[in-house]
C-alpha cells in the first residue's frame, strides 16, 4: 500500500463511531454503545461512522465482520460512513491502516514525546515482580529513556528491535466526561506505556487516537471499562497539537444476579436474540433503556422518537441490569402491535419443523392472529401452534379431562351432530358452539365452561388455547372429527 500521511484537521460537525473488534459476534453491550453513538449524532445532526478494529489476526474473523454489519443493520443502525458504504477517511478496517501509524510515532519522537524501549520481556516481568515484592503499583522504570545512539546500536546488534514508549508527563490530568461530569488522574501512576510493538504494529491506545483523529471523530462515547485508557489516550492528543475529543463512558450492562453479563445468563449476541425470535425494533428499545429513561415515562417508542428525546448528559453512570423478563415483555408488545402479514413472514421461519403448506396463506395468517397473544419471543410459536400441524395429538395433558362421562358425551354428541355444522363459515361454527353449550346447561346441567373444556381437550390436547371457533374452522371438518373419535 502507498505510504501516506494525513494532515490534522478537526471539524465542528459532531462526528461519532463505533469501532468493535471482529472477534465475536456483535455482543449486545457493543450495540448498546453503538446506538447511544447512533441516537447523539441524530439528535444534533452528526455523523456516525463505523470503523472495524481488525488487527488481531488471530482472532478476527470474515465471519464475525459480517455478523457485525448485519446485526446493525437489523437494528436500524445504519451508519454514514464504513467499511462497506466508504467515506472521505478510509480505509475504515484497521489492518488495511497500518502504513499510517509509524509516521506518527516518529512524530512524536522527533517532538521528544516518544522513546525507543529495548527491554526484553524477562527484564520488564523482572520489574513487576520487584513491584509486586515492594507491594507497589507497577509504573515503567524508564531505564532506556536516556540511552545514547552507541548503546542502543549495541542493543541492535545483539538482534533487539525496540518498541517505542511515550513519555508520560508527570501531571493531574482533568477531562468533562459527558456521562460521569469531572473526572482526574494521576498520570505519574499510569508510567510510559508503549505505543508501537517491538513487531512494528500499533497498540490499542495508539491506533484508536490517530484512527479518531484523522476520521475527524468529535465525540468518543464508549463503556466504562475504557476509562483507564482515556488519560493516555489525552496525552497522545496533546503531544500531536489535537484536538481533544469530547469523552463519555456508560457504566456496564451487567446480568440480573449482578455479575458481568455472560452466555450462562441467555443470549447475549444480537443474532442470538433474533435467532430466538425477538423483534429488533423491541429489542433496539429495550437496550435503549439500559441507563436511559424518556423523559415522558413513555418506555415503548421507536428509533426515531427515542432520538429526538435522548440528551447524552441524561444517561446514567451507574451500571444497568439486563433484565431479561422486561426484555421478553416488551417483545411481547410489540408481537402483539405488528401487522399479522408482517408478523406471519417473520414466523414462518419458526415453524419449519411443520408442513406448513397444508394450510393456505390465509389459513396460516389466522394461525398467527389467534396464538399470538401469549407469545413473548416468536419461537414459541413451534409450541403454541403445534396442534395445527401435528398429525397424532398427544392426550397425556388432558387425560383426566377426556376421561370424564360427560366429556365422553359432549364429545360424541359433536361427532353426531357434525354433518349438520358448516366447517367453512366462521361463524355459523360460532353460533353452533354457542348452541352447543346451551343444550349441555339446559338438559344435562354442565356448566358451559366444561362443555368447552371437553371440545378443546379432544381438538387441541390442551386445556387452554386459541379461540376454539377459528381453531375448528382452520382445521376443518375431517381433522376435527377424526380427532374426537381419537379422544374417545
Amino acid at each position: 500500500m502507498k505510504s501516506r500521511i494525513y494532515e490534522v484537521i478537526m471539524s465542528d460537525k459532531i462526528r461519532v463511531r463505533i469501532a468493535p473488534s471482529p472477534s465475536g459476534n456483535l455482543h449486545i453491550g457493543t450495540a448498546r454503545t453503538a446506538l447511544f453513538n447512533f441516537l447523539y449524532a441524530k439528535k444534533v445532526g452528526g455523523e456516525f461512522v463505523l470503523r472495524i478494529e481488525d488487527t488481531d489476526l488471530d482472532r478476527s474473523s470474515q465471519a464475525y465482520t459480517q455478523n457485525i454489519f448485519d446485526s446493525l443493520k437489523a437494528l436500524g443502525l445504519n451508519w454514514d460512513e464504513g467499511p462497506d458504504v466508504g467515506g472521505p477517511y478510509g480505509p475504515y478496517y484497521q489492518s488495511q491502516r497500518f502504513d499510517i501509524y509509524p509516521k506518527y510515532a516518529k512524530m512524536l519522537m522527533d517532538k521528544g514525546y516518544a522513546y525507543e524501549c529495548f527491554c526484553t520481556n524477562e527484564e520488564l516481568e523482572a520489574e513487576k515482580e520487584e513491584a509486586i515484592k515492594n507491594h507497589s503499583a507497577y509504573v515503567y522504570s524508564r531505564k532506556c529513556l536516556n540511552l545514547t545512539e552507541e548503546e542502543k546500536n549495541e542493543l541492535r546488534a545483539k538482534g533487539i528491535k525496540p518498541s517505542i514508549r511515550f513519555r508520560v508527563e508527570h501531571k493531574e490530568l482533568m477531562f468533562n466526561d459527558l456521562v460521569k461530569g469531572e473526572l482526574k488522574f494521576d498520570t505519574s501512576l499510569i508510567g510510559d506505556f508503549v505505543i508501537m510493538k517491538s513487531n512494528g504494529t500499533p497498540t490499542y491506545n495508539f491506533a484508536v487516537v490517530i484512527d479518531d483523529m484523522l476520521m475527524k471523530i468529535t465525540d468518543v462515547i464508549r463503556g466504562e471499562d475504557h476509562i483507564s485508557n482515556t488519560p493516555k489516550q489525552i496525552l497522545i492528543y496533546e503531544a500531536l497539537g489535537a484536538k481533544v475529543p469530547n469523552f463519555g463512558h456508560l457504566g456496564m450492562i451487567l446480568a440480573p444476579d449482578r455479575t458481568k453479563l455472560s452466555k450462562r445468563h441467555g443470549a447475549t449476541a444480537v443474532s442470538d436474540f433474533v435467532k430466538q425470535g425477538y423483534l429488533t425494533d423491541a429489542l433496539i428499545n429495550f437496550v435503549a433503556l439500559l441507563g436511559w429513561a424518556p423523559s415522558d415515562g413513555v418506555e415503548i417508542k421507536s428509533v426515531d422518537e427515542i432520538a429526538k428525546d435522548f440528551r447524552i448528559h441524561e444517561v446514567s453512570s451507574s451500571n444497568s441490569v439486563f433484565e431479561y423478563d422486561k426484555l421478553n415483555w416488551m417483545n411481547g408488545q410489540y408481537i402483539k402491535k405488528m401487522e399479522i402479514p408482517k408478523l406471519t413472514d417473520m414466523i414462518i421461519p419458526f415453524l419449519s419443523k411443520y408442513d406448513i403448506t397444508k394450510y393456505s396463506r390465509e389459513k396460516l395468517e389466522k394461525i398467527v392472529q389467534i396464538t399470538r397473544e401469549p407469545l413473548t419471543v416468536l419461537s414459541e410459536i413451534e409450541h403454541d401452534a403445534s396442534y395445527f400441524f401435528e398429525d397424532n395429538l398427544s392426550y397425556d395433558e388432558v387425560r383426566e379431562v377426556l376421561d370424564k362421562d360427560l366429556s365422553k358425551e359432549v364429545i360424541q354428541y359433536v361427532i353426531d351432530n357434525a354433518d349438520s355444522w358448516n366447517f367453512d363459515d366462521e361463524e355459523d361454527i360460532h353460533n353452533k358452539l354457542a348452541d352447543l353449550r346451551t343444550y349441555f346447561k339446559e338438559n344435562k346441567g354442565y356448566k358451559p365452561k366444561e362443555t368447552m373444556w371437553a371440545i378443546r381437550a379432544a381438538i387441541t390436547g390442551r386445556t387452554r388455547g386459541a379461540d376454539m371457533a377459528e381453531t375448528i374452522w382452520i382445521l376443518g371438518k375431517d381433522k376435527v372429527v377424526q380427532r374426537l373419535k381419537n379422544a374417545l
